[in-house]
């Protein structure tokens, strides 16, 4: 049975993502693209993964270099607007954080940032899969995440401070 793919994307658009602008340098120059295709793949060693559209300039721009993954707080809408090409981006231009030596720029204001070193890239169709190596990483708790639903940008939930849901660690 054959797959419709624009039914197969508004089916995807169902599972609420986070988002993230991906970042690299070239020469002096930072690079972003929206992306809400990133997951965790490895604690040991600490890996990531990037899911790019093979024809995108940021799938060119990644390849072989380093990256940050910045996870957008509730704030940066317009930045992930503006990272998507959308004519609605609105605000300040980014505000982009020095890279360590041999790392990737990183966004002011993210709610996390994951420095990746390149490890390994993979064919996923009409996808480039992006594999980086986690060298640094930072987060602000006191951030709420921007999500993104079904085509939209939505805010996360409040939620009361004296719930007890969070998933025991093990160990």
């Amino acid at each position: 049975m054959a797959i419709d793919p624009q039914q197969l994307r508004t089916c995807l658009g169902y599972f609420a993502t986070g988002v993230t602008i991906v970042s690299c340098a070239v020469g002096d120059a930072p690079h972003g693209a929206t992306v809400n295709s990133f997951t965790a793949v490895s604690l040991d060693p600490p890996l990531v993964l990037v899911s790019l559209s093979r024809t995108s300039k940021a799938a060119r721009l990644l390849a072989g270099r380093p990256f940050t993954v910045n996870v957008l707080s509730e704030e940066q809408r317009d930045l992930a607007l503006r990272f998507a090409g959308s004519p609605e981006a609105s605000g300040p231009s980014p505000s982009w954080l020095p890279a360590p030596l041999g790392l990737a720029p990183a966004l002011s204001g993210s709610l996390a940032t994951f420095s990746c070193s390149p490890w390994a890239t993979y064919d996923g169709g009409d996808h480039v899969l992006f594999l980086g190596r986690v060298e640094r990483l930072a987060h602000r708790p006191e951030a709420r995440p921007l999500l993104f639903y079904r085509g939209s940008f939505h805010p996360a939930l409040t939620r009361s401070r004296n719930r007890t849901d969070r998933i025991a660690q093990p160990g």
